[in-house]
């Protein structure tokens, strides 16, 4: 249960990501969503499965303890130094914004949605696992996943549950878009607008209290 437990908080994060939201709502706001939303959403949740998958084999390079009685230090300083990356990266997101003095967060390069093709989408959602925020919190998912869960099998559903975590955000507008396209538009309008002025600061928040959380389970192995 630990494992599910620390998992969902590390894939809450990734969840609110403002950039794969952003990106989401402007893939289904062109005219090309009928080509490029599923495939998007397709490398999104290859690229968490991967990611995080990959975080744990490297993460099996470090010594941990399997019995009660020894602390896994290796695994809990490492948790902490991902911990605090994350916070610093939330730090970093803030001032960063605070300083350009721009309301908007959609990067330029987002606005090429609307001539994106399935390929170039699923491609897209693949690559923004890989961002800095990405993968400090999939190798934070992987180390906790390889110290926790202890075996191939045992990690199968937590893997499943996170991915589902970290993908809803992403699925559910695709879903519910494709179910009721009219009925979406202003709702994806307004959700555009609330993200631009309000998603990097969420984002950031997010990073600080997550991070807080990571360096809480890190200590708490010592």
């Amino acid at each position: 249960m630990s494992t599910i437990g620390h998992l969902l908080i590390i894939a809450t994060a990734v969840a609110i990501s403002s950039v794969p939201i952003v990106t989401t709502i402007l893939i289904l706001l062109s005219p090309n969503r009928s080509r490029s939303a599923v495939p998007f959403l397709i490398g999104w949740v290859v690229g968490i499965v991967l990611t995080v998958s990959i975080a744990a084999l490297f993460a099996s390079v470090l010594p941990t303890s399997r019995t009660d009685r020894q602390p896994d230090t290796a695994v809990a300083i490492v948790e902490i130094a991902l911990g605090v990356a994350a916070m610093l990266l939330g730090v970093l997101s803030w001032f960063r914004r605070r300083r350009s003095g721009v309301a908007a967060t959609t990067p330029k390069w987002m606005r090429a949605e609307a001539k994106m093709g399935a390929w170039s989408a699923l491609g897209l959602g693949f690559i923004l696992n890989l961002r800095p925020k990405g993968v400090v919190l999939a190798l934070a998912a992987g180390l906790t996943l390889y110290a926790d869960a202890g075996s191939v099998r045992v990690a199968i559903i937590p893997v499943i549950i996170y991915t589902v975590v970290a993908a809803s955000t992403v699925a559910f507008p695709i879903i519910v878009t494709a179910a009721s396209p009219t009925r979406m538009q202003p709702r994806l309008v307004a959700a555009h607008l609330w993200m631009e002025t309000n998603g990097g600061l969420l984002t950031s928040a997010i990073l600080v209290v997550i991070g807080l959380l990571i360096v809480g389970m890190g200590i708490s192995r010592l």
